[in-house]
């Protein structure tokens, strides 16, 4: 019986690793982000002692998506430049050591909050603001523009209370207010801008019922500068009416329908056959029925969306010209006007690539978008002779895309089975082949001996493919069906094929934190946070905890398939106690709000860290534990504490004299998030007894002092 030889040709380095093997250690060209490089790379350990956190930044493309709020620090660790390009160096917040702080138990000093697990950094919300706000001043004082910048930050990006509550106050200064498509949207815009600047705009968007308008009216009441925006011609009767009613002299907005139109994914709210706004007629007929009443005074802004991520300023600028036409026209018909609110759409650079034709990306920055804003009204108010109106901008992605990382572990990885030829049995192979597999083995060692792996691999193929038939038709047994596959695999691997993807399980659901890349394919960045410093050696793809087949996140910036990762080696490697910790950076808008509770996975905790003075450059200032089973159980109509009495009652009929502790175990799992928990790092570890997996005693008594509950209130009790 022949053996297989099979030739391996030496691996030839793509550009980018030209200067590893040539044993330079610079830095000479961007690594190239592809499966290639790390297939390579893997091949050659003499690459692993000369890689660097530089040649991480740029394989990840760091410095491209990141900058300049996010950078690989010394440490290999993903540092956090929470005031931009300004940060000084003592200033940086070293990620890993923030992770380390809140997940760390409280025994030891740390926060004991549980993965997966948001960041927030106010810091860089603040600098975000500052930015926009500071980019249109200069497009405005530059240009000769005769009014001001006055934006509003659009609550549906992100509705959390704290999020919201600091652009309040970060935006205080200039004025800057909140935009509303909703009622319960309106009611917390209304509460945060009671402590807001008064003349900060609360601008009302969305289909409207004659509650949301008597609402709005209220706001106007209470002193909020608040503007009803008609997104359907109907509306207009409604506002005329109740404004009567309630005595209250409203301001007006009109949405239009424009022409203009970008062709991407986030496209499609524009155009004519957009979803909101007026048509040119209606937009007539609304001027004509607010005359009649009386109010036409009261129409002050117009407002349009050419749709989110902008791809160019060209786009922009052909956009907000049209809208300047509209807005001159309705001056020209009467209206009072003051305002014009060009809507969101200033993009971000999810990939780094700085391209204008892509949904990922933009190819233009925060100055180059206000000056073609500026440009494009002043220009058209300037030829009709009329007074430069007051720019409003409705840029929710990016204000808080940057300032949210979502951290999640990998719990573990499928390792590659590939066997050596030792451990292929080629006589218990041939024993039940067919007469037609038999010859593919013989063309296969024959094609082998000639070093011709084209047709090698094609008889391994078609080998393999026969053994399948062969074992669903039950004369191949398992076993052989099993040398077949590792015979298939290692001919692969020695002939030069791909290394084989690995899939890493991540303690994450896919569909509540990340539910753009299941629903819509937006792709994130999405990097290990340490370990930096030494080169990946995986090609990997993430799969979460879901028993979903759309669970898992498959493609990543760059167009690749599969993401650049290291080995999980226990305790070494630089992590904390072992573990391997990713981010996914720039998912601050939209992925808290669209999150559901598929497989009843709750959202993530979330934790608050400022800038600080201090030896670790930071301070935890606010932290709230993630959905418990408890909590996603109650969301779908269930009834945790009756649950819980069910299920102690049926311990105390079936369990007997452990009962008690059945029942306690029962309690910290209604109280704990749903998410796995590596036994090193539980407070409370399960014992065996008897057959039954319960919480140590004295562990389940520390809980219950710290929580400040009796052994009576189990129910309540809580774990950090």
């Amino acid at each position: 019986m022949p053996v297989l030889a099979c030739r391996v040709d030496a691996a030839v380095a793509p550009p980018g690793y030209a200067a590893f093997t040539a044993g330079d250690s610079s830095l000479a060209a961007a690594v190239p982000f592809s499966s290639s490089t790390t297939a390579t790379a893997a091949s050659d350990d003499s690459i692993s002692a000369k890689w660097s956190p530089a040649h991480s930044a740029a394989l990840y493309r760091v410095d491209s998506w990141g900058a300049p709020y996010f950078a690989v620090n010394d440490s290999g660790n993903i540092a956090v430049r929470p005031y931009g390009s300004i940060t000084l160096a003592h200033q940086e917040i070293d990620l890993l050591k923030v992770i380390k702080k809140v997940s760390d138990l409280k025994s030891v000093g740390g926060l004991g909050s549980q993965f997966p697990l948001i960041v927030r950094f106010p810091d860089v919300l603040k600098t975000r603001l500052e930015s926009l706000q500071s980019a249109f001043e200069f497009a405005i004082q530059s240009q000769g523009y005769e009014s001001h910048y006055q934006g509003v930050y659009p609550v549906k990006c992100n509705q959390d209370r704290f999020v919201v509550e600091d652009i309040v106050k970060f935006g205080s200064p200039f004025r800057f207010g909140l935009e509303a498509g909703s009622k319960p949207e309106l009611l917390l815009a209304m509460n945060c801008l009671c402590k807001g600047n008064p003349e900060a705009l609360l601008v009302c968007n969305g289909f409207k019922d004659a509650e949301y308008i008597s609402l709005a009216l209220l706001a106007r009441k209470l002193a909020l500068n608040t503007v009803i925006v008609l997104e359907q011609e109907e509306e207009v009767k409604l506002v005329i009416d109740l404004t009567k009613k309630l005595s209250v002299r409203p301001v007006i907005g009109l949405r239009a329908k424009l022409r203009t139109k970008h062709s991407g994914h986030f496209g499609s709210t524009s155009g004519e056959k957009g979803k909101f706004g007026l048509t040119t007629n209606q937009i007539l007929r609304v001027v004509k029925e607010l005359h009649g009443s009386g109010m036409l005074d009261c129409l002050q802004l117009l407002h349009f969306h050419i749709g989110s991520q902008i791809p160019s300023t060209a786009l922009l600028q052909d956009g907000v010209g049209e809208a300047a036409q509209i807005y001159s026209e309705l001056v020209r018909l009467g209206a009072n006007m003051k305002v014009i609110d060009i809507g969101g759409g200033l993009g971000i650079d999810y990939d780094g690539s700085k391209s204008g034709n892509s949904d990922l990306s933009v190819s233009y920055g925060l100055e180059e978008y206000a000056s073609a804003v500026v440009n494009a009204i002043r220009v058209v108010c300037d030829r009709k002779s009329i007074n430069h109106p007051i720019i409003c901008s409705e840029s929710g992605r990016a204000i808080v895309s940057h300032h949210s990382i979502l951290i999640f572990e990998a719990m573990g990885a499928a390792a590659p089975t590939t066997p050596t030829m030792d451990q292929i049995n080629i006589p218990t192979i041939m024993e039940g082949l067919s007469e037609d597999a038999r010859a593919d083995y013989w063309n296969l060692s024959d094609a082998a001996m000639r070093h011709d792996n084209e047709t090698c691999l094609f008889y391994a193929d078609q080998l393999k493919q026969r053994c399948v038939e062969q074992f669903k038709e039950g004369t191949l047994g398992i076993e052989q069906l099993g040398a077949i596959d590792g015979l298939f695999d290692l001919l692969t691997k020695m002939i030069g094929g791909s290394e084989p993807v690995r899939t890493y399980l991540v303690n994450l659901s896919i569909f509540t934190s990340i539910p753009d890349f299941w629903s819509i394919g937006q792709i994130f960045p999405i990097v290990p946070i340490h370990r930096l410093d030494e080169r990946p050696a995986v090609k990997g793809v993430l799969s979460d905890l879901t028993c979903d087949s759309d669970g898992k996140i498959d493609k990543y910036i760059g167009g690749e398939t599969s993401l650049p990762l290291h080995e999980l080696d226990g305790d070494s490697g630089g992590g904390v106690n072992g573990r391997y910790y990713l981010g996914m950076f720039l998912g601050g808008a939209y992925q808290e709000a669209l999150g559901g509770v598929h497989n009843l996975f709750g959202g993530p905790s979330v934790v608050t860290v400022l800038q600080s003075d201090g030896p670790q450059s930071f301070a935890v200032t606010r932290a709230m534990p993630g959905s418990s089973c408890g909590d996603v159980l109650r969301a779908m109509q269930h009834e945790p504490e009756l649950m819980y009495n069910t299920l102690k009652h049926r311990a105390e009929e079936f369990c007997g004299f452990d009962a008690a502790v059945l029942s306690s175990s029962l309690a910290h799992s209604f109280h704990n998030m749903p998410y796995l928990e590596l036994a090193s790092s539980c407070s409370l570890i399960a014992m065996n007894n008897s057959g039954f997996y319960y919480c140590k005693e004295e562990d389940y008594n520390a809980a219950l002092v710290e929580c400040g509950t009796s052994e009576d209130e189990q129910w309540s009790y809580c774990v950090a």
